[in-house]
């Protein structure tokens, strides 16, 4: 069972630390059915051109179609696994949760993905175990407009425009995303996105809190960049966060926010060299989410990076963002409509 299908199961049988804290006696899990999951479009269903762009259209076709080049399946990690069947339905599924859960954000002020966070992925190419960048494609989606477009003149184009119309973006346009990226490893993939020969240079900043020491060696140019020196400590982390996060919201002022919640900054990670502690994450979590729901930018949360021998330790710490989010949802009393 993969980490994905493990984060699921946590939320559906572990007791919720954070609803004990009120009631001792209250074990219930957070989520008390499957049915209880909102589902994306089934990948054969999910159309091409809701993510091209900004993913160039013939490295998708060839990663769908499973025939990448050797060396583009080495560079992504997956190598001879990157054409199964069963891959490429997962990484399409996780750019539809991702959509699907930033249109819940801005319905509701905030969802959250039990996937996603596929940071590395520029728009020609896969790296670093992930293929198509879903921050990248859920930012072009929400802040799409027909003015993004000259000419429509054949068929596919017009009945593009149809699907692209019809898609929901809340009440008001989004014209600015802010992506906040906590995974331990640099967001590169998607800071390329921004850059001004990209359609998305004035619509997509990030905010990218990384281990400065950490793969990617060669780091890319976010919004705002905040590289952490090895060993950062809950109290470090924290202050670096408030100071970053306050200027990245104040300055861009987003109708959207995209939270990459990776837990490999945890101190017990496999692949992290930040030293955050369980309470640490919550905290880290609790701080970003609370600030965007106070503020009411819409927040829409992924999971991002994480790695454990043991699946069921990782899938725990991704549960982490779940929990924080169903309690911020509960102290805002976020059920009862602005008005």
């Amino acid at each position: 069972m993969s980490k994905f299908e493990q984060t699921a199961y946590s939320l559906l049988t572990d007791p919720d630390d954070l609803i004990q804290q009120n009631n001792s006696s209250d074990d219930r899990p957070l989520i008390c059915s499957v049915d209880d999951f909102y589902r994306p479009l089934e990948a054969a269903n999910f159309p091409l051109s809701f993510m091209t762009p900004p993913i160039q259209s013939g490295f998708l076709h060839r990663f769908l179609s499973g025939s990448l080049t050797k060396e583009e399946c080495r560079q992504i990690g997956f190598r001879e696994q990157t054409s199964r069947p069963e891959l490429i339905e997962r990484t399409v599924l996780e750019v539809a949760g991702t959509v699907l859960t930033a249109q819940l954000a801005l319905r509701y002020g905030l969802a959250c993905n039990v996937a996603g966070g596929t940071h590395h992925a520029e728009a020609n190419k896969g790296k670093g175990f992930t293929i198509l960048n879903d921050l990248a494609v859920a930012s072009r989606l929400m802040t799409w407009s027909e003015d993004d477009h000259d000419v429509w003149d054949t068929d596919d184009d017009i009945d593009s425009i149809k699907l692209l119309s019809n898609l929901y973006r809340g009440d008001q346009r989004v014209e600015r995303v802010l992506v906040i990226d906590c995974d331990v490893h640099q967001g590169d993939g998607t800071a390329t996105f921004h850059y001004r020969s990209n359609l998305l240079h004035d619509k997509l900043f990030t905010l990218d809190l990384h281990a400065e020491n950490n793969w990617p060696f060669e780091k890319e140019t976010p919004t705002y960049d905040v590289p952490l020196p090895d060993g950062t400590t809950d109290e470090e982390y924290l202050s670096a966060l408030s100071n970053s996060l306050e200027r990245a919201l104040t300055e861009v002022q987003p109708q959207l926010v995209l939270y990459n919640a990776g837990v490999d900054p945890f101190h017990g990670d496999k692949l992290g060299r930040l030293s955050l502690s369980w309470r640490g994450l919550i905290n880290r979590d609790k701080h970003v989410i609370q600030t965007c729901v106070e503020r009411e930018f819409p927040i829409a949360c992924v999971v991002g990076g994480g790695y454990s021998k043991d699946v069921r330790e990782v899938a725990a710490r991704h549960s982490l963002v779940h929990r924080v989010s169903a309690q911020v949802w509960r102290d805002n009393e976020m059920w009862i409509p602005i008005t």
